[in-house]
């Protein structure tokens, strides 16, 4: 064979690993399994729970799993039962059961993976008991333990992990000489020690209210519903909704005023955003039996203590969820107007254009539900009841055991770049060139 024939059967070698690189590589492509972007800011139905619950609690495990306990189900019955949702099969698993039933209880994640819960109610009906018992979850063994109780049994506060590993309860709902009243105590639980020990007293009575801890350690809690309860026959009333807010600081343990609301609001959502602010959003503007949902929304900003409007929600609601994406915008879901079933509506808040948006809906309008944003940047959305705010839970409603993924704006679409197969396709050409190199070279020896 001549040079130039060599030549002609290194370029023929050359192409053919070209060309079977550049296939391999469109096919790798291809195959990654990516989300679609037409599935993004959509939903898909998951797995059901076991049982069917509502105003229960719910929180994100360390291992991504999602655990909820308590609540209420079908017939009013209270819940000391717990499940567990894997994000990766899409289905949910019994495990240990708390040691007695809980309504509205608190419950926070630790610092040691464990999980604290703590107060809740006996029973939604009006022989309910405020609890002050606390017990801790174990996600090593599925299993309960009691730990120390609360100085005061409540329920409907608001629980708040700190920067020094201990925990803030603040508020809630507790007997008093006539009856159920809010509560302007609080209390910290020591996880080091099992124990409670009270702190400063909150300037304002309240329960379904905010807390929301700040970047600088503090705690804002905002809203919620003062005063002592009115009780007739299995029906409940509370005093009017608040206004008011205030800081807690953990260095000094006590309350200082902050800046008050726009408007009253009971049973709405507050959302630290990525910048710091607090987004406070919807809500009902009197207690939650006789209630009216809110589309207003206000920011408060830590550096001046001040609140100020921001755009409306598109729909008023009260006892929804709102969850942070990873994107950095906020996702609600659900919630009630007035006297009006739970709705089947979603929508997202900007916090660079100030402005809301309607999602495509759920499959299902809830209330009382719970909301988890999962590692993926999925957002869980769990049981909950059909009825209104006004409506009561246990006897007005259908309990539902149904969930549904929300899915984010942070999936990666089909169709976006992926660096690997460019990678392995480069590395695949060199490797081609060079060996048609030494071939031509070998040929111009031998020939």
């Amino acid at each position: 064979m001549n040079p130039r024939g060599c030549q002609r059967a290194a370029m023929w070698l050359c192409c053919i690993g070209l060309a079977s690189a550049a296939l391999w590589a469109i096919a790798t492509m291809s195959r990654i399994p990516r989300t679609m972007a037409s599935d993004r800011g959509t939903w898909t139905l998951t797995g059901s729970m076991n049982v069917a619950r509502a105003a229960y609690a719910a929180t994100l495990l360390q291992n991504g799993k999602v655990l909820v306990a308590g609540g209420v189900t079908t017939g009013g019955i209270p819940l000391a039962t717990a499940e567990l949702y894997n994000p990766s099969t899409g289905r949910w698993l019994a495990t240990g059961s708390m040691s007695v039933a809980r309504v509205l209880a608190a419950m926070v994640l630790l610092q040691d993976g464990k999980v604290l819960v703590a107060g809740g109610e006996s029973s939604l009906a009006s022989g309910g008991t405020p609890l002050a018992s606390a017990e801790l979850y174990d996600p090593n063994t599925g299993s309960w333990s009691l730990t120390g109780p609360m100085s005061v049994a409540r329920f409907w506060g608001s629980a708040t992990l700190l920067p020094n590993g201990k925990v803030l309860v603040a508020g809630g709902l507790a007997f008093g000489t006539s009856g159920l009243v809010s509560l302007p105590s609080a209390d910290l639980y020591d996880p080091a020690t099992g124990t409670w020990l009270p702190t400063g007293s909150m300037n304002v009575a309240r329960f379904a209210h905010t807390a929301t801890l700040l970047r600088d350690g503090k705690v804002l809690v905002s809203g919620g519903v003062s005063g002592a309860s009115r009780v007739s026959g299995a029906s409940r009333g509370f005093g009017a909704s608040v206004v008011d807010s205030e800081l807690y600081d953990p260095s000094s343990g006590t309350w200082s005023p902050t800046a008050a609301m726009d408007a009253a609001r009971a049973l709405h959502t507050a959302t630290l955003l990525q910048d710091g602010r607090v987004l406070v959003a919807g809500g009902s503007t009197n207690d939650p039996s006789n209630s009216i949902g809110l589309s207003s929304a206000d920011l408060y900003n830590p550096n001046t203590g001040n609140w100020t409007p921001t755009g409306a929600l598109s729909v008023g609601r009260g006892g929804h969820t709102a969850t942070l994406l990873q994107n950095g915008t906020v996702l609600v879901v659900g919630g009630s107007i007035a006297n009006s079933p739970a709705s089947a509506s979603a929508e997202s808040y900007d916090p660079h254009t100030g402005r809301w948006s309607l999602t495509s809906p759920p499959h299902i309008g809830r209330i009382m539900h719970t909301a988890t944003l999962l590692p993926d940047g999925d957002a869980l959305v769990a049981g909950g009841a059909s009825g209104s705010i006004g409506s009561s839970v246990a006897n007005d409603s259908v309990i539902m055991g149904s969930a549904e993924l929300y899915h984010g704006a942070s999936v990666p679409e089909t169709g976006g770049f992926s660096a690997a197969p460019v990678i392995v396709l480069f590395a695949l050409v060199v490797v081609t060139v060079g060996l048609a190199a030494v071939l031509a070279m070998l040929l111009r020896r031998h020939f």
